[in-house]
């Protein structure tokens, strides 16, 4: 369902309705006269349509988090907030960059239309920016020739699966944030053609790629189950969707009680 369309459609039917209510309608009807009961619930909706579309659309738009790929950052059921203009203002449906507003930094955590299939959308952690050597082998990721500092933080173990993993503090430039890897879990690299793979190469002991220009590459916190850079290729610049920032709920942790994780996040 491409909600954006929808809330896009509604504004403008209703604006119309609004509008000409104001300029045409109202003045013929008797005063003191009640709207009629179509345009209350059409027109008198409006003004509200209409500010949800402009803060969902240029603001801040809400996400659900599907799936492990960014735990333990993000878990399953997390509703998240992400910031539309941190890459740039877009017309909503279109994606068409109006003016651009920054660029995604190596660490932060971004939303993006998926490359394979832009009718769905992705999170995942900005890892390469254009440009960058790309290096995963043996489970330690190097950009520029540099590894990224990584110390072990003892076991993680997932609340809705029972799996056991190993979980490491990374810092990246001036991110620090939590990744997991599993004991034993083989890698998977390049599974997926898209543009640019010959910019990536397999070795004997992982994946070195070039980040090419406009482009990103993208990996998730729960480094052995994740979809991610490593198997579909880069994030174009125009896949982005915006910056994640904030969990305001969980049902499963809040109703249990457990508000720790609620607030802003690396």
């Amino acid at each position: 369902m491409n909600f954006a369309l929808i809330l896009l459609v509604l504004c403008l039917v209703t604006g119309l309705l609004w509008f000409a209510d104001r300029l045409v309608w109202r003045k013929s009807r008797p005063a003191g006269a009640p709207r009629p009961a179509l345009l209350e619930y059409t027109a008198g909706f409006f003004p509200v349509i209409f500010v949800v579309f402009v803060i969902r659309s240029f603001l801040f738009e809400p996400f659900n988090i599907p799936s492990g790929s960014m735990i333990p950052t993000l878990r399953i059921g997390d509703l998240i907030l992400v910031k539309k203009y941190s890459y740039g203002v877009r017309l909503p449906v279109s994606h068409t960059l109006v003016f651009a507003t920054g660029l995604p930094q190596r660490g932060d955590v971004a939303v993006f239309r998926y490359p394979l299939d832009t009718s769905v959308d992705y999170i995942k952690r900005i890892v390469g920016v254009p440009g960058d050597s790309v290096v995963y082998e043996n489970k330690q990721l190097t950009i520029n020739g540099v590894a990224v500092s990584k110390k072990a933080q003892g076991s993680f173990v997932d609340g809705t699966t029972a799996r056991v993993s190993r979980q490491y503090g990374e810092t990246l430039d001036s991110r620090s944030y939590s990744t997991l890897n599993d004991n034993g879990s083989g890698d998977f690299y390049l599974l997926e053609s898209f543009p640019h793979k010959d910019a990536c190469q397999r070795t004997a002991l992982g994946l070195r790629c070039t980040v090419p220009a406009g482009h990103y590459f993208a990996m998730g916190d729960n480094r052995d189950n994740s979809a991610d850079s490593r198997v579909w290729g880069f994030v174009p610049e125009a896949n982005l969707v915006g910056q994640a920032f904030m969990v305001w709920f969980n049902a499963g942790e809040v109703f249990s009680g457990q508000f720790d994780r609620l607030g802003f996040f690396e």
